[in-house]
């Protein structure tokens, strides 16, 4: 399942795509198991700024192999596949701008050693005055005033997932969409994660439902004919 660059130009091709050598100084998980856990098959580690434009080609890859599955911000979304994919470049570029921005990946590791790109969650504080404040104008509720006020909301923007993810196990811990979206907000004490999705997205509204995702108090039937998108909050 998915939640949604290129103010950075795209480079020269990595070879091969979605396969990185581990240094001896990182820590390996252990080969999943038939009916392990995906925990024990899928490291999760933050990438830096300076990653994330190292290995776009990769994010690319993982965006058109799982888009079907990812909330999206309308505004952006084309009408072929391509003008989606260069959707989500435009997204991640204004994105990983923004102040606090983080980024994780999910690795699974292959018997020689090499790691393949399985997932990526991305997001960034929600801060007075910036875009995605004035996006959350008319969406939220009043319980959230105080939080959103204190600079303590957290948009998670984007969740890249298989879509086994999606359907399997989607309300044990270890689903990975939900330690994505945990270790995202566990370095944000007391922050609220925010989305916004679609409001045509049923199949992203109903994977992140199964992820713990609420939709936000002020979301009403009368309401839902007259807006394109809605809020869901993850506390």
């Amino acid at each position: 399942m998915t939640v949604h660059t290129p103010g950075h130009p795209v480079t020269s091709r990595p070879s091969p795509l979605g396969r990185h050598r581990i240094s001896s100084e990182e820590s390996v998980p252990h080969p999943r198991r038939r009916g392990a856990p995906p925990e024990e098959g899928e490291f999760v580690r933050p990438l830096t700024r300076r990653q994330v434009d190292d290995r776009l080609w990769e994010l690319d890859e993982l965006y058109a192999r799982t888009s079907s599955c990812a909330p999206r911000e309308p505004a952006y979304v084309g009408p072929s596949g391509q003008d989606r994919w260069t959707a989500f470049q435009q997204r991640l570029a204004d994105h990983i701008r923004r102040p606090g921005f983080e980024l994780l990946v999910a690795e699974a590791v292959g018997p020689s050693g090499a790691r393949d790109l399985t997932a990526c969650a991305y997001g960034f504080p929600v801060h007075r005055g910036g875009s995605w404040w004035r996006d959350l104008d008319g969406y939220l509720p009043e319980d959230l005033h105080d939080v959103a006020h204190a600079d303590g909301l957290f948009a998670i923007a984007d969740i890249l997932v298989e879509r086994r993810v999606r359907t399997q196990d989607q309300a044990r811990d270890w689903n990975l969409a939900r330690r994505l979206q945990k270790r995202l907000l566990a370095g944000h004490t007391g922050a609220v994660g925010v989305t916004l999705v679609d409001r045509g997205d049923m199949e992203s509204y109903r994977a992140l439902l199964a992820w713990g995702w609420r939709p936000s108090s002020t979301e009403t039937w009368a309401t839902s004919r007259f807006v394109s998108r809605r809020l869901l909050v993850l506390r």
